[in-house]
């Protein structure tokens, strides 16, 4: 599968581009590569449907959100296909009114005609979102997931049609089956003629005269669905993925919605994340800060054994590269920081007293900072180099 293009780079927009913007640079797209004006060419269909997915997330102020913070995998997820994993019903279900002016849409009184001017919209199933919790180690590794959600789906006894049998399913004569109907206003301009959803079968072009008992004529009824998919490495709170196609049903055949999976961070035990950087404090003792020591630390993939040199000094970090979480787009991995931290008693004996004390008269063990140390923001700086 082709890597995706950046939604920016489709639309020919800049990154801060407005929402007006990104509306008109979709318009334009969605009227070069139509269908109507390139029959039969494969690459405008795709280009058309790549035009869509990316209106579709910059045109949304949350989806554009993770977008920007997350790239594709903030949006998509591992199930959405080919360009944008939408059908050419879906596209103009959605977004057919922002062109459909130019193709014979709303304002087809106007002149400009096209083949889709009598045709009714598909109807779409509504999306799905649900949460789930990961623990650390499925997000540096990614994880693959089945859930089990209830769902509308079509209904079995009537195959979705709402009616008892196809007999039973009359075209609309108010709209004559095109599920649209036309009006002639007079305005101080003229005539102005509008096309609006036909009040009388809903915008469905059909009418059910012996409705189907277990669905009442809607066609769906609620089941239960195992749902598998898988979680790329890298997601962060509050990511969503979406999973075309897994959601609602629509009703006569529509197209069906999404399944938006949200995640949530497991708190681990030890290990907190910084970006893709996980951070772990080691304390250790006085005496292991003199002299240095070995120390057993925990990774998500197990216990890593570093050594702590003679003279350590608390807040010292040591940063191990690669042992951090991917990076969701695939820039890299962060690191492991160990912040080192020195663990003073607050109780001693009257004989660890005295040693203590004979320790501090000596000139060695008086505070000789270098200027370095002195300087906190200096301690800081370091932690990142």
């Amino acid at each position: 599968m082709a890597e995706k293009r950046d939604y920016y780079e489709v639309l020919g927009v800049e990154r801060n581009a407005t929402e007006e913007e990104i509306k008109k640079a979709y318009r334009k797209k969605a009227i070069q590569y139509h269908p109507d004006k390139n029959p039969g060419d494969k690459d405008a269909e795709e280009k058309f449907k790549e035009a869509a997915e990316a209106y579709d997330v910059l045109s949304n102020a949350d989806k554009r959100a993770r977008y920007d913070r997350y790239g594709h995998a903030g949006v998509s997820g591992s199930a959405a296909g080919g360009a944008g994993g939408f059908s050419m019903e879906d596209i103009f279900s959605q977004f057919g009114d922002i062109f459909g002016d130019a193709f014979g849409g709303a304002f087809s009184g106007f002149g400009f005609g096209g083949s889709r001017s009598s045709a009714r919209r598909v109807p779409r199933g509504s999306d799905i979102r649900i949460r789930v919790k990961l623990p650390l180690k499925d997000i540096v590794h990614g994880v693959e997931k089945t859930v089990k959600i209830n769902k509308m789906v079509q209904c079995h006894d009537c195959h979705g049609r709402g009616a008892v049998s196809e007999a039973d399913i009359k075209t609309c004569p108010e709209c004559n089956g095109t599920g649209m109907v036309t009006r002639v206003q007079k305005t101080i301009l003229g005539a102005m003629q509008t096309t609006s959803p036909c009040p009388r079968c809903g915008g469905e072009g059909k009418l059910i005269t012996n409705p189907c008992r277990k669905c009442s004529g809607s066609g769906l009824v609620k089941q239960a669905e195992e749902i598998t998919f898988k979680i790329p490495a890298g997601v962060a709170e509050g990511m969503q993925l979406t999973i075309q196609g897994k959601g609602n049903a629509a009703k006569t055949g529509g197209v069906p919605g999404n399944l938006l999976v949200v995640i949530e961070e497991e708190r681990d035990a030890e290990l907190e994340r910084d970006g893709n950087d996980l951070i772990y404090s080691l304390f250790i003792s006085v005496a292991d800060a003199i002299n240095g020591c070995e120390a057993q630390i925990p990774s998500v993939d197990g216990m890593l054994k570093i050594k702590i040199e003679p003279g350590t000094q608390p807040g010292k970090t040591l940063r191990l590269r690669g042992k951090g979480i991917p990076d969701v787009n695939g820039y890299g991995t962060g690191d492991l920081l160990v912040v080192v931290q020195v663990w003073i008693p607050k109780r001693i004996s009257k004989d660890e007293k005295a040693l203590v004390e004979k320790l501090g008269a000596s000139e060695n063990f008086k505070a000789k900072p270098t200027q370095d140390e002195k300087s906190f923001f200096n301690r800081i700086r370091n932690m990142f180099k």
